[in-house]
């Protein structure tokens, strides 16, 4: 892997298969800068990656040359908030929705859209949105949340925590800095344990800042309450909208952020016209991260 003499190879860290995109970019949406990397070759069909909540694009730089590879021109955005794109002054779903419209509407041709986790939902509603732009969606494990139930705060109580969060992040917008980049890793390690650790050295270097006071999240702590309370049953009307084919890849092994219950994904997914699912064996929710070759396999295969 190739770097500039300030990027990664420069500190020592690199990955195993991780490339380095041949092209960064940037474009407006609703006044800020959105962050785009691409692999592949700028003629070839386009794939738009989109990646998970507190994630940015080198969250796909495994997976992304081997798309590329198969022949694709592979993009993937910081959507607002998150990696090198730009803070937002308040969150809502709609809004990430449009940073994706837009890269897709730059390209001006006909997109397929690959989302991981919350990205995956995304991928689902910009089809939704935009269906004569997109032929194809990928959704790896982003089904939603789990159902409500017994211990879910009442909507006015989910309203009161996050009205309360919203006042608290104005008396400290930004994250703590950590002393060293290993305390970074050391977090976003133990909320994601199958994920080891020369992989989070990459993923965390990638998605932190260094100043003179130390490292800190790219990522908008205010994200944390997003767009306010919401009801997992609004998944399901997302995929009976849903016009175009449909690829459903999850892992099968326990993980902190899933997999759902097969009780809880299937019903949402049956509401689709024409999905396909496809489990990945020895993965857990970070499916392309943990198992490149044969995510990109199944994506290859369902493109076509």
């Amino acid at each position: 892997m190739t770097a500039s003499a300030d990027g990664p190879a420069a500190e020592g860290i690199t990955f195993p298969g991780a490339a380095e995109p041949a092209r960064e970019s940037w474009f407006d949406s609703d006044g800020l800068r959105i962050h785009v990397v691409e692999w592949g070759r700028e003629g070839d069909p386009p794939l738009v990656l989109c990646h998970g909540f507190w994630d940015h694009v080198r969250g796909f730089a495994t997976l992304a040359p081997l798309l590329a590879a198969g022949g694709y021109r592979v993009c993937a955005l910081d959507v607002r908030g998150h990696g090198d794109s730009d803070w937002a002054h308040t969150y809502f779903w709609w809004s990430w929705i449009a940073d994706i419209v837009r890269l897709v509407e730059s390209i001006d041709r006909e997109v397929a859209l690959i989302g991981h986790s919350f990205g995956g939902g995304q991928a689902v509603d910009t089809a939704v949105v935009i269906p004569h732009r997109v032929r194809k969606v990928v959704n790896i494990d982003g089904f939603g949340p789990p159902p409500d139930d017994e211990t879910t705060p009442t909507l006015t109580a989910q309203f009161e925590q996050f009205l309360d969060y919203r006042r608290k992040i104005t008396e400290r917008p930004t994250w703590r800095p950590y002393a060293d980049l290993q305390q970074l890793i050391a977090r976003r390690g133990a909320q994601n344990p199958r994920l080891d650790g020369p992989w989070l050295e990459y993923f965390a270097f990638h998605g932190a800042r260094r100043s003179a006071a130390g490292w800190t999240w790219k990522a908008d702590p205010q994200m944390a309450v997003g767009m306010g309370p919401w009801k997992p049953e609004f998944v399901e009307h997302s995929y009976a909208a849903l016009r175009r084919p449909l690829l459903a890849v999850e892992g099968t092994e326990k993980d902190t952020w899933g997999p759902l219950p097969d009780t809880v994904i299937a019903p949402r997914l049956d509401r689709a016209r024409n999905v396909e699912r496809v489990r990945i064996a020895g993965a857990g929710h970070f499916v392309h991260m943990e198992r490149p070759h044969e995510t990109a396999a199944a994506i290859l295969s369902f493109l076509g």
